[in-house]
């Protein structure tokens, strides 16, 4: 199965009412709610993707589009958010992820991408040379998994009362 732009940016767009509606009437407890010590929580979680709005995405986009001879990506900082939005609310937080992705999204599309510029390449300071194609599919795929990681938190949060229905969920074993 080939990446699709289309569903690519899609997905993009529908992403901060999807991170809104996982984190709707969450408590400031299970906000700050950690699995084990070094975990994230889900103020962490969204401060970091908030971040990768800034420092991560677009930077790397704009460098595989460039006709520079050197198109090499910045390292990037995973915890970078969590001194940017130290102190920031959760309902701060989205609102910023949201104005954020929008204008991400408007910019991206404003590059007018071709089939042929999803092949684009650059290199990762980690993982080498990568085509524009894989980098959006993990900006998705980035989205997707800290979706996943939210809703294991807020299972473990609220099913640590779940007594022995914890059985039935492979989250609380």
């Amino acid at each position: 199965m080939a990446f699709s732009l289309v569903e690519g940016i899609e997905h993009l767009l529908a992403a901060p009412s999807a991170l809104r509606g996982l984190t709707v009437g969450v408590p400031p407890a299970a906000q700050r709610f950690r699995e084990e010590p070094s975990a994230w929580t889900i103020v962490e979680v969204v401060s970091h993707m908030t971040d990768g709005e800034i420092t991560d995405w677009m930077p790397r986009i704009e460098v595989a589009l460039s006709n520079s001879a050197e198109r090499t990506f910045a390292a990037y900082d995973r915890r970078g958010g969590f001194a940017r939005y130290k102190g920031w609310k959760l309902g701060e937080l989205l609102e910023e992820f949201d104005r954020l992705r929008r204008a991400n999204v408007e910019r991206l599309l404003s590059f007018k991408l071709r089939p042929e510029s999803l092949n684009r390449t650059a290199v990762h300071p980690e993982l080498g040379t990568v085509t524009l194609e894989q980098l959006l599919a993990c900006w998705v795929t980035h989205d997707c998994a800290h979706f996943a990681q939210i809703s294991r938190i807020l299972t473990r949060y609220f099913g640590a009362d779940a007594g022995p229905w914890k059985a039935y969920f492979s989250l609380l074993r």
